[in-house]
């Protein structure tokens, strides 16, 4: 039987699923670290800590609450401000947004951009907002169809198939409702989460980039900060209320509940808390996982992004158009490589490998110290260890292939055409899900943008990046494709990746639109039959990529299972209580707006200020370009009343000891009224290890502070609609509360 826990309906106590209590018997004794699921928000102590309202205006399963002017944003996390449909969130989340919509003659991304009236607004394609309905806890579901199953790639494929299944028998399209399973803890527990989806989402509102990516990568995971990272959206839903893609003819959906801003912001020492999506902590797994991640996938990700982004400043270094091409794609993939890079130098700074080995050998003396612990689980981290025995032998290979689509568009149509003149031929509800029919427009669509900002000097340059590091490879990560070329040309490596690009990929007539289409209508035998070199160098990625996937597979299977009783141990061995990693579902973080020191004789306090932005305006560059007004209002101390009534000055960045990590973006940081107080939109570069490490003394997250961004939309902006719409401004505390 489904256990269901709707959001807006009542529901007894007593029908408590097997997640919650599971969850709640694992509650940290410490309000610090924790990204508490939904289930979690009414037993943790928040009043003590500093909430000012009742719990249940945060989460209440029976009615209305904070919780449902949460919504998810095309993975960032963004609030309504407004009953029409005002959505605030991050600029760096609508940036992609910004810049599809930038030409050279009009670059919003430069500009900004302001929509005075609803008809101004312009669609941010690709983007989809979607808020959290229901969940409904299905654990006895997927672990009775894995009872009895004991080969691991047969465990993995169930679990996929009977998650697929749940969610799709969940989903309600004419109701606007998609639906997802979650994993809460590997190998335990999962719940299903309904989400009701729009698909028309609009742009209202973007600072200039030299406020809302002021110190651009200069910055970025570093404080102090002083950016400007917000813009305003708006959700459109059709006429009658329904999910509908782009349409003048639909209507700004109406939110059962919108946050409050308080112009007043915090202070340092005040209570806040965080409602958002925050993506994956690993915060569980053993040491050979973080040893994967210190030595295989944060340095090969770093590197190969690097090069990318430097490949494409260089390619377009005096060309305007190219800059606005790029710039969406290096600004997602510098984010990425200099949080792998601060992981990276965090997990080898608290030597994190060595940590979780001295607590594996504290369970190992635990297990060995009764014997029925011994019979079930005295072979439990010698298991994991051979597992991962297996991941490291194919890493390299695998790292590879996931990549090598994503910077070689003709790669990525070539495979694109191979699976689906396959999956074409399978019942729809068989497919894999980017060709279910439902999916299938919007799967093309995607090839087609990919297709429209093709460069084939970026294409060149990647290729043979990815194919002079393939040679480096040993054993069972060798890359087939790769080996095949240097075998069959005969010529030096270089002159045979180049042979290849030249006149294979450049060659092939994959990326002409009528092409391609036309490629749709064969059978997969017609295109083996056509012998084009292309395709046959991508048959060869296609077949290594489903031995690597099938060996994933068991692999996958077998830890599922190992992490599921490595949680059995550590609840047995701690007798003290945690919570499941974040897996981009709706959580609750609190804590203190609060400094750091990161290093030795090094204070950082929790506020920046406007002084802050002038003086590194005065020091120059591209990343810390000042507008003119910007530096106008400034000289004339044009604050009006959004300066701290402490220290007197504007403030722009707040910090704060919350739990956060990626998908966190966006997400309304908020006073202990519920009232929206900040942004926040980063971490400190030392806390970008939370993902697997936690700790009070380094984690900082960072917001920009809500009197920043009431002034800019304000002086800066004059958005003067914006403001009335969001119902500015009280005149204290007291009449927001």
């Amino acid at each position: 039987m489904i256990r269901k826990h709707v959001l807006n309906r009542p529901i007894k106590l007593l029908a408590v699923t097997f997640i919650l209590s599971f969850v709640l018997g694992m509650m940290p004794a410490s309000p610090d670290e924790g990204m508490y699921p939904l289930s979690e928000i009414d037993k943790v102590d928040l009043v003590k800590a500093g909430l000012k309202i009742d719990v249940k205006e945060v989460y209440n399963p029976s009615g209305v609450s904070l919780v449902d002017a949460l919504v998810q944003l095309s993975g960032c996390t963004g609030s309504f401000i407004s009953e029409n449909g005002l959505i605030i969130t991050n600029h760096h989340c609508a940036y992609g947004a910004i810049a599809r919509s930038s030409t050279v003659e009009n670059n919003l991304l430069e500009n900004g951009f302001y929509a005075k009236t609803l008809q101004e607004e312009i669609p941010a394609q690709g983007y989809t907002a979607r808020i959290t309905e229901s969940y409904h806890d299905i654990s006895d579901i997927i672990l009775g169809a894995i009872k009895n199953v004991t080969d691991p790639s047969e465990r993995t494929k169930i679990i996929a198939q009977k998650s697929k299944e749940l969610a799709d028998d969940a989903a309600n399209e004419k109701e606007s409702i998609v639906a997802e399973v979650s994993e809460m803890f590997a190998g335990k527990s999962y719940l299903l989460f309904k989400y009701r989806i729009m698909r028309d989402v609009r742009l209202v509102y973007a600072p200039p980039q030299s406020i809302g990516n002021f110190g651009g990568e200069t910055d970025n995971w570093i404080w102090p900060r002083h950016t400007g990272d917000f813009s305003i959206l708006r959700a459109y839903v059709s006429p009658d209320g329904k999910a509908a893609q782009y349409s003048k003819d639909n209507i700004p959906f109406k939110p059962k509940k919108i946050l409050k801003i308080n112009p007043n912001g915090v202070e340092e020492g005040d209570f806040v808390f965080m409602l958002g999506y925050p993506g994956r902590t690993f915060r569980h797994r053993p040491s050979q996982f973080i040893k994967y991640q210190q030595e295989y996938l944060l340095p090969y990700i770093s590197n190969l992004y690097s090069y990318a982004i430097q490949t494409m400043q260089d390619i377009s270094t005096d060309d305007k158009a190219l800059q606005l091409l790029f710039a969406n794609r290096i600004k997602g993939l510098a984010n990425t490589m200099k949080n792998y890079q601060g992981k990276l130098k965090g997990l080898k700074k608290i030597n994190l490998i060595e940590q979780k080995q001295e607590e594996e050998n504290e369970l190992r003396r635990f297990i060995n110290s009764d014997s029925q612990l011994k019979a079930k689980y005295g072979n439990l981290f010698e298991e994991i260890q051979n597992v991962f025995d297996k991941v490291y032998e194919i890493t390299r290979a695998d790292l590879w292939l996931r990549q090598i689509n994503n910077f070689s568009p003709s790669l990525s149509l070539a495979a694109f055409i191979l699976n689906y003149v396959e999956e074409i031929q399978k019942p729809d509800a068989e497919r894999r899900t980017a060709f279910q029919e439902k999916n299938l427009k919007q799967t093309l669509a995607a090839l087609e943008s990919a297709r429209q900002s093709y460069n084939q000097d970026f294409e060149e340059s990647m290729l043979m990046k990815m194919f002079t590091d393939a040679i480096s490879f040993k054993d069972y990560s060798r890359i087939a494709a790769v080996d095949y070329l240097l075998e069959t040309d005969g010529n030096s490596d270089e002159e045979t990746f180049q042979n290849f690009i030249s006149n294979v990929v450049f060659t092939s007539k994959i990326l002409q639109k009528d092409y391609f289409e036309s490629l749709l209508k064969k059978k997969p035998e017609e295109i083996a039959a056509m012998q084009e070199p292309l395709f046959i160098f991508a048959a060869k990625i296609k077949l290594q990529n489903q031995a690597v996937t099938k060996e994933n597979e068991r692999n996958d299977g077998k830890l599922n299972k190992l992490y599921g009783d490595l949680v059995n141990v550590k609840t047995l061995w701690k007798k003290t209580n945690f919570i499941p990693d974040a897996n981009s579902t709706l959580r609750l973080t609190y804590g203190y707006v609060k400094g750091y020191s990161p290093a030795d004789a090094v204070y950082y306090e929790p506020f920046t200020s406007i002084e802050g932005v002038i003086e590194k305006g005065n020091i120059g560059g591209e990343d810390f370009a000042i507008p003119d007004k910007l530096r106008t209002l400034y000289d004339k101390k044009e604050f009006g009343k959004y300066i701290s009534s402490k220290s007197k000055k504007l403030p722009v960045a707040l910090l704060y000891n919350m739990d956060t990590t990626g998908g966190n973006s966006g997400s309304p940081i908020l006073d202990a009224y519920g009232n929206i107080i900040g942004i926040n939109f980063d971490r400190a570069f030392e806390a970008t290890i939370n993902d697997f490490a936690w700790n009070e003394s380094y984690s900082r997250s960072i917001g920009v502070d809500i009197r920043y961004v009431l002034w800019v939309l304000d002086k800066f902006s004059g958005t003067q609609n914006l403001l009335k719409e969001i119902g500015l401004f009280p005149k204290d505390r007291s009449e927001i509360q």
